[in-house]
């Protein structure tokens, strides 16, 4: 649907204006989507970030600044995702003895478990929400988003 029915506007200040909104809108969307999957897993989108983060660095563990530097959301509070990850049992965090401040954090393997258990609707809730465009126009909506940033 035409963002201009979507959110009840017809005029825009110039195309670059509605280009940026169209860009959060379906940004939103798209993270509404993402949402309603891992709804049932009890994780947040967030956190769902973070295990995938510990997961491609997996056996290795991961410093708590470099899970902040990967975060999809830079805004997000790496240490209180990480320690609600850890009461679920799906990550561990071990201090470094000599440096209190530095924190090694690996997943678990109930956290490697609860990955796999959500990559399937994952996967099928990106391509519910990508069915309307060819591989050619993703492709082309990728490098323009690239280009953009």
């Amino acid at each position: 649907m035409e963002l201009e029915k979507e959110i009840k506007q017809s005029l825009f200040k110039s195309p670059s204006s509605k280009a940026v909104l169209n860009i959060i809108y379906t940004g939103s969307w798209l993270m509404g989507k993402t949402v309603q999957v891992l709804k049932p897993y009890g994780i947040s989108a967030q956190q769902y970030n973070v295990l995938r983060i510990l997961k491609g660095r997996t056996p290795d563990s991961t410093a708590l600044s470099d899970i902040q530097e990967r975060m999809l959301d830079r805004m997000s509070n790496a240490t209180r995702l990480v320690e609600k990850l850890r009461q679920k049992q799906y990550v561990t965090r071990v201090e470094c003895p000599g440096n209190r401040r530095k924190v090694d954090i690996h997943i678990t393997i109930t956290g490697l478990s609860l990955l796999a258990d959500i990559y399937d609707k994952i996967d099928e809730s990106e391509n519910e929400m990508m069915k309307k465009l060819s591989e050619t126009q993703i492709e082309s909506l990728n490098e323009i988003l690239d280009q953009l940033r």
